[in-house]
């Protein structure tokens, strides 16, 4: 459905978000989950990276990322990347040192090699070839395996996301849905569950789309997965202004999904960027401001405030800001693939600026 008819359908909702998106009434309830995906860290750590504090002083990035409110850890994990990171050893290895720091940690399975979203959900190669039925013991296998080896190393975790921006299935084609039909994405985000709940019952499943741009795709695929019988904890959404629209009509799909399922919503990924400039020779993958924000650590700041407001608002529990820590290095790029030979299309994105200083007005708030 287009969004204008979307916006135009609703009631008083988008006028009331209009009026929330910037300030935090004393009814809302805190955000408890204050995240930041920091799956690249490792590989610049290893390489030698120094971060900065918004003082200036040399400090852990992840005691920089504390002082600022982040209470909550994100990892990606991939099977069998080229690059030797994200992968499953490389996960326990940050897990231990994110729950050293006292943070919790969500693991986010992609199921594949390299990186899945919305428009590619690509097989691991050791599970091509496998029908449904193979695809479905796969899932369980890898999922338990992960998780239980971060409990065997007492790095629990506290949640695990059954895939990655799922918008139309996972590991496609078998997991893909066409014509409406969500069986086999529903059997495997089952195995995905059960594989979570076998390995430990308090972790908490989280099943995440990029659907916080359109409440009608956000039902078309909760509704399917719902109708086949999948369970799951919280329901999770990516908004990118400058992908998934304004702020208000993330406070209405926000309220939509978090009432129509009757379980918590986070945002598990969002960010801003500081400067529309390249510090590399990889294009940055967001060249364009939102209106109100400009390029800037301010307009970066007040962008990311402005979300959490509008999820915390909207009856949201959580709040991820996406690659953090991913400044420019050489040999931490983006293909996994081609990690050494490829720049970051981030750069502009992470809250630390070309020499790792932290942008002094960003913070998490509860």
């Amino acid at each position: 459905m287009p969004r204008t008819k979307i916006l135009a359908a609703l009631t008083s909702a988008t006028v009331v978000a209009t009026l929330l998106v910037t300030a935090s009434p004393a009814s809302a309830a805190p955000l408890t989950m204050l995240g930041a995906d920091v799956s690249s860290l490792q590989r610049s750590l290893d390489l030698g990276a120094t971060y900065y504090n918004a003082s200036g002083t040399a400090q852990n990035p992840y005691d920089i990322l504390k002082s600022r409110g982040v209470n909550y850890a994100r990892l990606r994990v991939w099977l069998n990347p080229a690059s030797g990171y994200n992968n499953k050893a490389k996960v326990l290895t940050q897990a231990a040192a994110i729950k050293a720091k006292g943070l919790k940690l969500m693991v986010d399975f992609h199921y594949s090699d390299t990186w899945a979203d919305p428009g590619k959900q690509f097989k691991p190669a050791a599970w091509n070839g496998h029908n449904i039925s193979q695809l479905q013991t796969d899932v369980y296998n890898h999922t338990f395996d992960v998780c239980n080896s971060l409990k065997n190393q007492g790095t629990t975790p506290d949640s695990v996301q059954i895939g990655n921006e799922i918008n139309v299935g996972l590991l496609w084609n078998e997991g893909k849905v066409v014509n409406n039909d969500f069986t086999n994405a529903s059997l495997l985000l089952k195995q995905g569950y059960n594989a979570v709940k076998a390995c430990n019952g308090g972790t908490q499943v989280i099943i995440h789309t990029a659907n916080a741009n359109s409440m009608a795709n956000a039902r078309w695929f909760y509704d399917g997965i719902k109708a086949k019988g999948v369970n799951w904890d919280i329901t999770a959404l990516s908004y990118y202004c400058m992908w998934h629209g304004d702020l208000a009509n993330l406070y209405n799909v926000i309220v939509d999904v978090r009432t129509r399922y009757n379980k918590p919503v986070i945002l598990a990924e969002t960010a801003y960027p500081f400067t529309l400039n390249n510090a590399d020779g990889q294009a940055n993958s967001v060249n364009s401001t939102c209106s109100g924000y400009p390029a800037t650590w301010v307009g970066q700041a007040t962008n990311f405030t402005h979300v959490q407001n509008t999820a915390r608002n909207a009856g949201a529990i959580g709040v991820f800001y996406w690659e953090p820590t991913w400044t420019a290095m050489a040999g931490n790029g983006w293909d996994p693939a081609n990690i050494n030979g490829t720049g970051n299309e981030w750069d502009n994105m992470a809250v630390f600026n070309w020499t790792r200083q932290l942008n002094p007005n960003i913070w998490w708030t509860p």
